[in-house]
């Protein structure tokens, strides 16, 4: 298979990207699918980022990415460097940087990569309001883009510092929502102005990543990029995640849903999986994706022979369940979201069929197929999470999850919230330190909560509007 070809009947060829330098990390080409996580502490706490990342990579994590919500931040990225360093590891870091470009030009200075998001690097935070652009406005506020992009471009050239344009469904500008709406086509679109730039100004150590907490949305928007990169002669690799995976089988299963199907197309250079658990937990789960690749690929091919009666049928023999769950998900992701089929049977001689079913209707809700039980869009955390994430998660979960069909968002903070959460009924929102605003879809409807009395109500409310009060 050509990385232009989806077929679903297509055997494995890996798409062929350029390649690019993370440190002393090559990722792209003919170089191994890089696996990464994300640490959740305090980015001026160098000790305890120090400790996470090397718990992460001493997992197998080739790359560690850390919050940089501000300039203090981005600055001790030298310190967790060179601790990491001190304790003889070369792995490369990377700033993750939202709403401040000025943090992204002193990150330069001091981490192997720096992560942009085109949805908040210039454009002002979403409000989610109808704003109408002329072609001139919309010309006007690209060039503004070029503008500040052109400093962090040249402190990146001089620096040797890789950039990830990473563009999130949830954080979409204003701007590309209403020239675009939020579909594929927006998500794209935010991410090829950026690339345009990038390459006018002669700069291509560029990794991107398109990242969506619905599968079906993640992996339109990265086929649709692959398609416009190749029209335009772009080959930069790519980086997968299914975001607000959630945790548990079903943040492993989603994810394998999302970045299998890709993967079994020979899409994908470097891969996370976003679990709301501590990450080194991530990289078990993202090297058996890796591993797994060929293996699925045929599966895939052999599963999409059986369909019959709008029904796929997959025979699987893996002893191991979680081994089982993944390969799985990853065989049949592609062939539901394209809604080659609408069931799911799964065959396998050492597990019982009543788990088998429960595994099949998991996968078909990851796919956005038929839900049968509560969704949870839950977050991985990261230095920027208000409260106690996990906790919390299983504290909602305990209370909600009679709830079939319902969608709740929970999230550490209002980087992705709300926009994360357009798929929701409700949210729960890191709003400050302990602090909590909740969400009916995308409308805030109570503000500043402490976090002790916030799960209450958020039931409360789930409840109100279920009874009609």
């Amino acid at each position: 298979m050509t990385s232009r070809q989806t077929d679903s009947t297509c055997c494995y060829s890996r798409r062929k990207s350029s390649v690019v330098k993370v440190g002393s990390l090559l990722m792209g080409g003919d170089n191994p699918i890089r696996v990464q996580s994300m640490t959740t502490t305090n980015t001026l706490d160098t000790a305890a980022c120090a400790d996470q990342a090397e718990r992460i990579i001493r997992a197998g994590g080739e790359l560690v990415r850390l919050t940089t919500q501000g300039r203090r931040e981005a600055e001790n990225m030298k310190n967790i460097k060179a601790e990491l360093q001190a304790r003889g590891y070369a792995t490369p870091i990377v700033a993750d940087v939202h709403f401040n470009a000025n943090v992204a030009d002193v990150a330069a200075l001091h981490c192997d990569a720096v992560r942009i998001n085109p949805g908040n690097y210039v454009d002002p935070a979403r409000t989610f309001k109808k704003i109408e652009y002329t072609d001139e406005e919309y010309a006007h506020e690209i060039v503004k883009i070029e503008e500040r992009l052109v400093p962090f471009i040249n402190i990146c050239r001089e620096h040797h510092t890789a950039v990830r344009i990473g563009v999130n469904h949830g954080s979409l500008s204003d701007r590309i929502r209403n020239r675009y709406g939020d579909t594929p086509e927006g998500i794209v679109e935010s991410c090829m102005e950026f690339l345009r730039i990038f390459r006018k100004h002669d700069f291509h150590d560029v990794v991107i990543s398109i990242k969506s907490s619905n599968t079906v949305v993640m992996v339109q928007s990265v086929r649709l990029l692959v398609r416009c990169m190749d029209a335009d002669d772009m080959h930069y690799p790519l980086h997968l995640g299914v975001t607000e995976a959630g945790e548990g089988e079903d943040g492993r299963i989603k994810s394998a849903v999302g970045i299998g199907a890709l993967l079994t197309e020979g899409i994908g250079d470097t891969i996370r999986v976003s679990l709301s658990e501590e990450p080194e937990c991530e990289i078990p789960v993202a090297k058996m994706l890796v591993e797994s690749v060929e293996e699925c690929a045929m599966l895939r091919r052999q599963a999409h022979d059986t369909i019959t009666d709008d029904t796929i049928t997959l025979a699987i023999a893996d002893a191991h369940w979680q081994s089982l769950c993944l390969k799985a998900a990853m065989a049949v992701g592609a062939l539901l979201i394209d809604k080659c089929a609408h069931n799911l049977v799964i065959q396998s001689p050492h597990f019982t069929s009543d788990a088998l079913c429960r595994l099949a209707d998991d996968i078909l809700q990851a796919a956005r197929i038929k839900f049968t039980k509560t969704e949870y869009i839950s977050c991985p955390g990261c230095g920027r999470t208000l409260y106690n994430l996990q906790d919390t998660i299983h504290r909602i979960k305990a209370a909600t999850s009679h709830l079939k069909g319902l969608k709740i968002g929970i999230m550490g903070c209002i980087v992705n919230g709300p926009g994360e959460m357009a798929d929701a009924d409700y949210g729960y929102v890191g709003a400050g330190p302990h602090r909590i605003s909740l969400y009916r879809g995308q409308q805030c409807v109570e503000k500043d909560i402490p976090e002790e009395e916030a799960v209450e109500h958020l039931l409360r409310l789930i409840d109100g509007d279920r009874s009609g009060k």
